[in-house]
């Protein structure tokens, strides 16, 4: 077995964060951005600021990462190729989106439409960054 191209991950985690980072911004920067802002006030909290939109920028990147990370780890058993990528992105998206949202849902932290939206949306989002993120990425050449 052959090791982890950590170069390769770098870059093909860069490729899948910044589709992760497109996709974010138009959703919850333009789709969403006043449904998000209700939300934050009913909480008593303030508005999405430029501070933690770096954090997000920051967090989109390294779920990227981690996303060809994952990729690169489970490539070998499962085969390079689009539905390895999908396994991939679906246990990320899985881990990042699907499970936190519903513990939102449940203790009702967020308007539910607005949470099942970026569950979707979330789905798609990780999917393309882990087909473009695997694409990026090649196993070592063998001695």
């Amino acid at each position: 077995m052959s090791r982890i191209n950590l170069g390769r991950v770098v870059l093909g985690g860069l490729v899948a964060g910044l589709i992760i980072n497109f996709g974010e911004a138009i959703l919850n920067g333009v789709l969403l951005a006043e449904h998000m802002n209700a939300a934050m006030a009913a909480l008593n909290k303030p508005p999405v600021d430029q501070r933690m939109i770096m954090w997000f920028v920051l967090f989109g990147f390294g779920l990227g990462f981690m996303l060809v990370w994952t990729y690169a780890a489970i490539r070998p058993r499962f085969g390079a190729g689009i539905k390895t990528a999908i396994c991939a992105s679906t246990l990320v998206w899985g881990l990042a989106y699907l499970y936190p949202n519903l513990f939102m849902i449940i203790i009702d932290i967020f308007p539910r439409n607005i949470t099942v939206i970026g569950i979707a949306w979330g789905l798609v989002e990780i999917v393309l960054a882990g087909i473009a993120g695997a694409w990026v990425y090649t196993e070592p050449a063998r001695a």
